[in-house]
């Protein structure tokens, strides 16, 4: 699964490659994680606006977030037919922009290694969401959202069977987000697997474990040993 991300993208460089009308302030982050107000891109009353969400999804049909489990992805494959995410799949489609994201690899040890997956090109990634609005018995509002997921490409399988879902030119990501004119079966098409060498991927801290951590040093290249080393604790989403 994608469960951690970084996005280091200033904020006028992300207007600028995702013609947003409107953006949100934004500082660097190296360890995103589930349950975080994450920043999200969608389309509304003709206007392409970036805005905060709650990374982990919550279908408006919920009667009380805090009982229901969190979806932090959604797989491609079945997103057009689970109940809690067919409706954002047609009316919530939304983008996440990321500089990379994290994944772990187990080995043969059975010990899991982090390592840093980026855009060959060194360009930002922009990874397939869904969003829903929950609104509460007051009236209040919680915007959320789940990442796509599709099978691994065969070189990103060497880490994972399963990698995010990036729209990787200006066509596909317009068309994602045309929630109006693309019905939800053929925005479904749009995510697949990334073709083989359009990703790299380094070995980094296991640091990166614990969501108290975030800092530069999380994304930079260290030896499969020492990322072993750095922390050998338990992965915490929170």
């Amino acid at each position: 699964m994608c469960g951690r991300y970084a996005l280091t993208l200033k904020q006028g460089k992300m207007a600028e490659l995702y013609k947003l009308l409107d953006t949100v302030a934004v500082v660097p982050r190296y360890n995103i994680a589930p349950t975080q107000p994450v920043v999200a891109i969608w389309e509304g009353e003709a206007r392409r606006a970036a805005h905060f969400a709650r990374w982990g999804l919550v279908p408006g049909w919920v009667k009380d977030p805090r009982d229901f489990p969190l979806l932090i992805n959604a797989r491609a494959e079945s997103m057009a037919e689970k109940p809690a995410f067919r409706h954002a799949l047609k009316h919530g489609r939304c983008i996440v922009p990321a500089s990379g994201y994290y994944e772990w690899h187990a080995g043969a040890d059975g010990k899991k290694r982090p390592y840093y997956i980026t855009r060959a090109d060194g360009q930002p990634m922009a990874l397939a969401g869904l969003r829903a609005v929950w609104t509460g018995p007051e009236g209040e509002e919680i915007d959320s959202l789940a990442t796509v997921t599709v099978p691994a490409n065969a070189q990103l399988a060497a880490i994972h069977h399963r990698m995010a879902a990036i729209l990787l030119d200006e066509a596909a990501q317009d068309a994602w987000l045309d929630v109006r004119g693309v019905r939800a079966q053929e925005a479904a098409q749009l995510a697949l697997p990334l073709p083989e060498g359009a990703l790299k991927f380094h070995p980094v801290s296991s640091r990166v474990n614990s969501a108290r951590e975030d800092d530069p040093g999380l994304i930079a290249e260290v030896a499969a040993e020492r990322a072993e080393e750095d922390r050998g604790g338990q992965m915490n989403l929170f």
